[in-house]
């Protein structure tokens, strides 16, 4: 299968879910977002990585990479590797001088560990077409056409509600929703309406 190659494109807390955050990856060469949601514990582990802080004693997936290297354990990879129900699944690809072995994670745990190694982090092309958000910018001749469209979907979601309610819109009000959520890198909200559609088609 195809593997296509991610990076984090952000991290940011969730509006809709206490505790947790949306963490963004987004596809090397293209436009589409993979959106995750994460617990507050794996989103620390991720943020601390990257911003390259070092904590006053290790945290759980520091101690995972001291293990790694104190056993000759290289990683290789990060795959986000299935998507059932709603709910990523991954991969961490480990090797030693004898084999190769994959470990199963949550894709939060697993990314958090594969910035400790600097290793890549894949996908599936099955698994971005699924659940993939395509993120499109606009041009000048369009924004104000596109002002009118946010008005009217502003609108179609005070009247409809949030969230709880998206099973009560058209699948043509949902893409409106979309495309404006996407317009303003909402990628939370994106992902709740694209699993919504999802379970219709």
């Amino acid at each position: 299968m195809k593997k296509i190659k991610l990076e984090i494109l952000g991290l940011s807390p969730s509006q809709s879910q206490a505790g947790s955050f949306a963490l963004v990856l987004g596809e090397e060469l293209g436009n589409r977002r993979l959106p995750i949601i994460i617990g507050v514990f794996e989103a620390q582990a991720i943020a601390v990585q990257i911003e390259n802080i070092v904590p006053n004693r290790p945290m759980t997936h520091d101690l995972f990479k001291s293990f790694a290297d104190g056993m000759n354990y290289t990683l290789k990879e990060i795959v986000i590797s299935d998507l059932k129900e709603g709910i990523f699944y991954a991969k961490i690809v480990c090797k030693d001088e004898l084999r190769e072995i994959e470990i199963d994670a949550r894709p939060s745990d697993a990314i958090a560990i594969g910035l400790r190694f600097d290793i890549p982090i894949y996908t599936y092309e099955a698994i971005l077409s699924e659940a993939g958000i395509i993120s499109s910018s606009s041009s000048e001749d369009d924004e104000e056409e596109e002002d009118d469209d946010h008005e009217t979907v502003r609108e179609t979601v005070a009247s409809k509600g949030n969230k709880d309610h998206l099973q009560d819109m058209s699948f043509e009000e949902l893409q409106r929703i979309l495309d404006d959520a996407l317009s303003k890198e909402d990628y939370e909200k994106a992902a709740q309406i694209r699993d919504e559609m999802g379970r219709r088609n």
